[in-house]
């Protein structure tokens, strides 16, 4: 029950991104509303690991390290986030939520170049049922203004970036606990996207109200720091269990874009949904059914 119940939390918690973003690009642009979000979760994190935990392995990290985080950072902060806090400006939140449950059929493309492994036969049908269910979900958006063109290519170049960040982490042999790992790649992925957001951020245009406060800090609190945690807990109970725990994203995604935003739900949101859990699925049934 314990398992079930931090699953269910991490569906939840991760699901809420979007929405808890759309709240926030409308108090500020979406470049300061990502470094604010980045600088806060990463210093809490690294300074919890450093003043509160007694255990030798929280230490600095060698210049080797620095660089491994440092990369890393670049791809899953700066270049996933960054992209997608900025798509979300453009794009309905159901969406954005329907995107990242597509990230392990993207993974299995990136690792037949990056570590030169053949997709097999289920898994290009599990992608090519993903992006069209993605297709049909996005259409009737497009026509009323909850997504735009702009939106939905910035999304998937987030996507690509998140699954290189996430083939890259895999190749690397880590000897950091991971709250550091998550704490360091967050931080300096942060100060990666700090000049870009220092030069195009319109300050004028931010108001510092309540809205942007409780966006930022769910997103920092609630996403980045109880979302993962929730996240290296099940990978290291079970990798492949764990990822089943994505096939809710999009449901709570689309459960919370309609509760919170008013955005529509229609026959088309229904079978793109279900054209990408079935993507997902197929793509991955042999890990699922054991064989």
């Amino acid at each position: 029950m314990k398992n079930i119940g931090i699953g269910l939390l991490f569906s939840i918690l991760w699901a809420s991104a979007s929405v808890a973003t759309k709240f926030g690009v409308q108090s500020a642009p979406p470049l300061i509303l990502a470094n604010v979000r980045f600088f806060i979760a990463g210093g809490l994190l690294l300074g919890f690991s450093y003043v509160f935990t007694r255990d030798p392995s929280y230490r600095l990290p060698d210049k080797k390290e620095f660089f491994q985080l440092a990369l890393f950072g670049f791809l899953n902060t700066t270049l996933y986030l960054g992209l997608y806090v900025y798509a979300m400006k453009f794009t309905a939140a159901g969406i954005g939520s329907l995107a990242v449950s597509i990230n392990p059929l993207m993974i299995v493309l990136l690792s037949s170049w990056w570590l030169k492994r053949s997709p097999k036969k289920e898994e290009w049908f599990g992608i090519i049922l993903g992006m069209t269910g993605i297709a049909i979900a996005t259409y009737p958006l497009l026509q009323n203004s909850f997504t735009t063109l702009t939106g939905v290519i910035l999304l998937l170049v987030s996507m690509l970036a998140v699954s290189a960040a996430s083939v890259y982490y895999a190749t690397v042999q880590w000897k950091l606990p991971n709250l550091l790992i998550n704490g360091w790649q967050v931080f300096l992925g942060g100060i990666f996207l700090l000049p870009v957001t220092l030069f195009f951020g319109n300050f004028s245009n931010t108001h510092w109200d309540t809205q942007f406060w409780g966006s930022v800090l769910w997103l920092s609190l609630a996403v980045s720091i109880v979302g993962l945690i929730c996240w290296f807990y099940l990978l290291r109970i079970d990798t492949v269990k764990a990822s089943l725990w994505l096939f809710l994203c999009p449901l709570f995604g689309f459960f919370f874009a309609w509760w919170l935003l008013d955005e529509p739900v229609t026959v088309y949101t229904v079978i793109g949904t279900v054209l990408v859990i079935a993507g997902l699925y197929a793509g991955q049934r042999k890990k699922y059914v054991g064989k």
